[in-house]
């Protein structure tokens, strides 16, 4: 019985252990079902959705990988609300976050007449206190705005060399704005002249650093041309302009396509500006271009609303008359003609002729007739005004009989002489005539402007104006050695190398090749050799070839990166030229190199451009879209051929003016020259160019004497048969039938006033030469030579 009890208890017991193990695990799996479920309704709720869930009883794991710490933080805190935090068990982490970029740093700088603005974000590595210091010395103190911020991050590259060719800029434009940028700089300035513009243009591409880029905006205003002045001309050279202004660019676009339909050609420009005295402006050039076809030859001058057409000699009188009487009658109402036809001049009549001559070194050589001692003394002074007290030599003569108005035409001639680097001009009762070189783009224009305003448009003169971009110091273009420094500069820099025993340039050259196609940009004009060298490894002959093949390689690459190569060559040196010891692998190292050799100091001239076709609709006064701008470039105006490569005069339009026509005929080979035209052996010296020392011209028409086949491009001028119209100095002419003698000796009859200046007496005379001489490559005409700053004596 008792066993019976005993075995009941226990099987009671065990029941009851078993009903309540599963009711005590039936209740938490309840219990973990409804927290995981409460949990995961939470954080789907709260955007937590990365977040995994596991229970374990009445614990709740968290796993998964968060976004941030801070999704991170926000899911815990979501989960806490559901169940006590006790319970939680966090098994998540984030994800590793990036540094934070530094900010992208930027200064602008504006800067005008009130003072400077600052305004960006710079690293606070930048010393602004002497930043500040530096642009008040600039705008004064208290007129600089400092409105910056900073941010404690490493100082960028390329910010340093940016923000100092920045604050240079800003130095030199007192109207800009400077915005600066790692590695960049951005400019926009106002200039006072389109001069000024192409000034600061050259400054800036010449002082950029190599790490910055540039991108500049310069403005300028248009000009005021006053007066406003055009003058077109048809001779036995071509239709041309001396001059040219237009008052809006469809208006330009007109008149350089009636003048292209009149027979101009090459590269034609017309300068816009302020102050024409009539909208019409282009209705009335183009009518005259017209009129002016249509006679064949002769000038149209405009000066304002003052027109004077000349007809040439040989025009037909009643195909004048025509001509004259429709566009006298066709002109707009404000502007009035002056026509004229040019008579042949009666033979035998003495023409007096004024001259000054402007040499390379900035010295002057008068010549000719003044009217008396206080013409003679005013022209000296005011050509020693304009070329300097120890420039000018005179060797003028008196006479009384000179016509009405020749001081102002010798003093106006003195005046458009000084727009020109070297040339002459000569002065004659119908003509003045000026010919040179000069670095200014507008000297023609101007010129024509100032002869217009001191004798009035229907004076007669012929300019014959070369404009050289080498002598503009606004282009500040490097010569031919300059060129070749900066080139092996860059190589040198930059090495352009090769694979090995191969004149293959291998793709991460592209960098150095890049380098050296840019530094060729301003150097295009020069004859240079790319010459290529090699270590005296491997045979002669073998060597030989691949430097020969290297220097082609070289050639091809700026080929390839739109570089003008016309006036480069490529040669092969191979060993033959070491510059290091062939025996340590430095010095091979440094045999193994190209480099650019300097052929000629004289750059090259341009080719002109091939003319477009001008329509007749392009005289149209509405907009013209058949005649692009693109035809007209903006490199200014060229005119026609004036002297060749060393200085010397070309020959000179057939038909030129009828007054000089006499003195041509009048000239006769001289045959008795005495010893009264030799200049005495101890005259005092006087300081002029030391080449050739002049003296005085004041021989008669009669015994000026013919220029010897050497100089013929002069001798065919009508001006150069003048008596005292001279010979270039520098260039020495045999008389026919006479000995040689010094260049700038003159044949006077002894009957007449002896000069007032003697030459110096060590001038040595000068043999004549039967060809031009060439001078060397330092010397060379071409090579830009700046007017010497005090123009003083020259030295031997």
């Amino acid at each position: 019985m008792r066993a019976r009890i005993t075995a009941l208890t226990i099987a009671i017991f065990v029941f009851a252990l078993v009903a309540f193990a599963f009711v005590a695990g039936g209740s938490a799996t309840i219990i973990e079902q409804r927290s995981r479920k409460a949990v995961r309704l939470a954080l789907e709720a709260g955007g937590q959705s990365w977040v995994q869930v596991h229970t374990d009883g009445l614990l709740v794991n968290l796993v998964g990988t968060a976004p941030s710490e801070a999704e991170r933080f926000r899911a815990l805190t979501i989960v806490s609300t559901v169940v006590d935090s006790s319970r939680i068990v966090d098994n998540t982490d984030a994800e590793v976050v990036k540094p934070i970029a530094p900010p992208a740093f930027s200064l602008q700088m504006l800067r005008n007449d009130e003072g400077i603005s600052l305004i960006g974000l710079v690293p606070k590595g930048t010393d602004r206190e002497a930043l500040l210091k530096r642009l008040d010395g600039l705008a004064g103190e208290g007129k600089v705005t400092d409105m910056l911020e900073s941010a404690d991050y490493p100082v960028p590259a390329g910010w340093a060399p940016a923000l100092a060719f920045g604050l240079e800029t800003l130095e030199a434009l007192p109207r800009a704005k400077v915005s600066i940028d790692p590695g960049h700089i951005a400019v926009e300035a106002i200039t006072d002249s389109p001069e000024e513009k192409a000034r600061v243009e050259a400054d800036l591409k010449r002082e950029r650093p190599a790490d910055v880029r540039l991108d500049a905006e310069i403005a300028a205003p248009r000009p005021v041309i006053t007066p406003f002045t055009l003058r077109f001309l048809i001779d036995a050279e071509g239709a041309r302009f001396d001059a040219c202004s237009a008052d809006t660019t469809r208006a330009r676009t007109r008149i350089l396509a009636a003048a292209r339909l009149a027979g101009a050609k090459g590269d034609l420009d017309c300068t816009i500006g302020m102050g024409t005295p009539s909208p019409q402006w282009a209705d009335a050039v183009v009518k005259a271009l017209g009129a002016l076809k249509d006679l064949g030859a002769g000038t149209v001058t405009f000066s304002d609303a003052d027109v004077a057409l000349v007809a040439a000699e040989g025009t037909d009188p009643a195909q004048f008359d025509t001509v004259v009487g429709e566009l006298e009658s066709n002109l707009p109402d404000v502007f009035s003609l002056k026509a004229e036809l040019t008579k042949k001049a009666e033979a035998g009549d003495a023409v007096p002729v004024f001259s000054a001559l402007l040499r390379e070194d900035g010295h002057v050589v008068l010549r000719g007739r003044v009217g008396g001692e206080r013409a003679r003394a005013a022209v000296e002074s005011f050509a020693r005004a304009q070329f300097g007290a120890e420039a000018v030599y005179t060797a003028t003569r008196l006479d009384p009989n000179l016509p009405e108005g020749w001081p102002v035409r010798t003093l106006s001639a003195l005046e458009a002489l000084r727009l020109m680097h070297d040339g002459m001009v000569s002065v004659t009762p119908d003509l003045i005539r000026l010919t040179g070189i000069t670095g200014d783009r507008q000297a023609s224009d101007k010129a024509a402007r100032l002869f217009a305003q001191r004798l009035g448009e229907e004076a007669q003169i012929a300019l014959s104006v070369k404009y050289d971009k080498r002598l503009d110091e606004t282009l500040a273009l490097p010569d031919g050695a300059e060129c070749v420094r900066r080139l092996n500069a860059v190589l040198q820099d930059n090495k352009v190398t090769f694979e090995p025993a191969s004149a293959t340039i291998p793709e991460s050259a592209a960098p150095q090749l890049e380098a050296l196609a840019k530094a060729m940009k301003q150097c295009q004009d020069f004859r240079m050799e790319v010459a290529g060298h090699t270590d005296s490894q491997g045979s002669e002959e073998g060597n030989l070839k691949l430097s020969q093949n290297r220097a082609e390689a070289v050639l091809e690459a700026l080929r390839a990166r739109r570089v003008l190569t016309r006036n480069l060559v490529a040669k092969g040196y191979g060993e033959a030229q070491p510059i290091a010891d062939n025996s340590t692998e430095e010095g091979r190292e440094a045999n193994r190199r190209i480099e650019f050799v300097l052929l000629d100091a004289t750059p090259v001239g341009e080719d002109v451009p091939v003319d477009l076709p001008v329509s007749e609709d392009a005289l149209s006064a509405e907009p013209v879209e058949a005649a692009p701008e693109a035809v007209f470039d903006e490199s200014g105006f060229v005119d026609a051929p004036m002297e060749d490569a060393h200085g010397e005069p070309m020959p000179e339009p057939s038909d030129a003016a009828p007054a000089e026509a006499p003195a041509a005929q009048a000239t006769e080979p001289a045959t008795d020259a005495g010893p009264a035209e030799a200049a005495p052996a101890e005259a005092a010296p006087v300081e002029t160019a030391p080449e050739a020392a002049p003296v005085p011209a004041d021989s008669e028409p009669e015994s000026a004497a013919p220029e010897a086949p050497a100089a013929a491009p002069e001798a065919a001028t009508p001006e150069a048969a003048a008596p005292e119209t001279a010979p270039e100095p520098s260039e020495p002419a045999v008389e026919a039938g006479a000995e040689p003698a010094a260049p700038e000796a003159a044949q006077t009859p002894p009957t007449q006033t002896p000069p007032t200046q003697t030459p110096p007496a060590e001038a040595a005379p000068v043999e004549a030469a039967p060809g031009i001489p060439v001078l060397p490559g330092a010397e060379a005409p071409g090579r830009p030579k700046p007017r010497p700053a005090g123009l003083g004596p020259a030295q031997d």
